[in-house]
């Protein structure tokens, strides 16, 4: 008996050291005249805090995803953008991945 009690103690914890947020929409200019749309694109990036304080890559973790989403597909922004964050706890470090989507367009 205890040592059900143990592995559901277990599996409870694991199952709540990490969450998701719900997903964003970002108001943005919709496609103009003079540009394309290149298709759905999606970036991430990762940021860690070392013991509560110390950050590793967080500043600019958003600035990244957007980046990468944008060359994925060779645009030069996003429309339709949709943002998330998902974040898990550890004993000294926490994680933060943050992800971008969204319709990648150029100019014509």
């Amino acid at each position: 008996m205890r040592t059900m009690g143990l592995l559901l103690g277990t599996v409870l914890l694991i199952a709540t050291v990490a969450c998701h947020s719900t997903q964003v929409r970002i108001p943005t200019a919709p496609v103009g005249p003079n540009e394309k749309s290149l298709g759905p694109t999606e970036g991430s990036s990762v940021g860690l805090l070392l013991f509560g304080f110390i950050p590793i890559n967080q500043n600019e973790r958003f600035e990244r995803a957007y980046n990468q989403a944008v060359q994925q597909k060779g645009g030069t922004r996003l429309a339709d953008v949709t943002i998330s964050e998902r974040w898990w706890w550890g004993y000294v470090i926490n994680g933060y991945i943050f992800k971008v989507q969204g319709t990648a367009v150029a100019k014509k």
